[in-house]
């Protein structure tokens, strides 16, 4: 088939791939380079490399709502634009564009988390499966008829680094396995009275607030891990807490109750028995190996606000 990619993380990768092995992939949007790191140096996104590197075409364009951006795309006469996290909003015209309009590779099992942040939600609320959904692309968010599914279990050990990497590959073969049957699906329409809606991840959540329950901060631990990681601040330093385990001790919420051969610290029902930590400018390590050179105080109070 002749395919517009439209993608930017490193999410969008192994679809990429697959396409280029498989199909004609004749150009690639991705946003445009960002300044990154001391020395503000231009960054291409991951897709961008990808592309570059096979000889595709790549438009960054800023914007696809102004006419002349959406005449190019459309003269570009695809059978399909295959999306995956691409970042702009795909105004009607580019949508209707292709012969068989937009397929999205959405990182839920839709009607459940449409938004900005399924994988991480799905482990922070409980779930107990979470997958990926080919669905055609509609002007309202995440809510066109879906076309496949495959679930990925989670488990007491995924984190959101590892969920992410499956459902990329699971999204990936999906994505090829519909395009071969295309013409042959009939998608099925979500049912709106199931949905539900994974906000973007902010920065003032990654504070441990310790009148939680244990529970529920170590899943959230592990959906954050690695980004943006939760932490926490001791003395004016802050340390990210990437794995953990609950343990049933018990103390004021925030409060140390063991701290140098093990790092142990109550919540608002049970403990956080901390297992992978990173102090402030520094790599991330297991607990019991920061301890051997540091220890922090028994009993001092850690505060959910500083």
């Amino acid at each position: 088939m002749k395919i517009v990619f439209m993608g930017t993380p490193d999410f969008a990768v192994p679809v990429l791939e697959k396409l280029i092995n498989e199909h004609d992939v004749v150009c690639v949007y991705t946003r445009a380079p960002k300044e990154a790191g001391r020395g503000h140096k231009l960054t291409k996104t991951p897709v961008h490399l990808l592309a570059e590197k096979n000889g595709i075409e790549v438009r960054t364009p800023k914007t696809l709502k102004n006419i002349a951006e959406q005449e190019k795309f459309a003269a570009l006469h695809t059978d399909v634009a295959v999306v995956a996290a691409y970042g702009l909003i795909l105004p009607k015209a580019v949508i209707e564009a292709p012969k068989f309009g937009c397929l999205n590779v959405h990182a839920s099992l839709l009607p459940r988390w449409r938004g900005a942040a399924p994988i991480q939600r799905s482990i922070e609320f409980g779930d107990k499966e979470s997958g990926v959904t080919i669905m055609q692309i509609v002007e309202a968010l995440d809510a066109g008829a879906m076309y496949a599914k495959a679930v990925v279990p989670i488990t007491p050990e995924t984190t959101g680094g590892v969920l992410h990497d499956q459902l990329a590959a699971a999204g990936a073969d999906l994505m090829l396995d519909v395009l071969h049957n295309l013409e042959h699906i009939t998608p099925q329409m979500q049912d709106e009275e199931l949905v539900t809606y994974a906000a973007k991840l902010d920065k003032s959540e990654c504070l441990l607030d310790f009148l939680q329950p244990a529970e529920v901060l170590e899943r959230k631990i592990r959906a954050f891990n690695p980004f943006p990681a939760m932490f926490f601040e001791y003395l004016g330093e802050r340390f990210k807490v990437l794995w953990a385990s609950v343990v049933d001790m018990s103390g004021k919420a925030g409060e140390i109750l063991e701290g140098k051969e093990r790092l142990v610290i109550a919540c608002g029902d049970k403990a956080l028995d901390i297992k992978q930590i990173q102090r402030q400018g520094k790599k991330s390590m297991p607990t019991e190996e920061l301890l051997r050179g540091f220890a922090f105080e028994k009993h001092h109070i850690l505060h959910a606000e500083q």
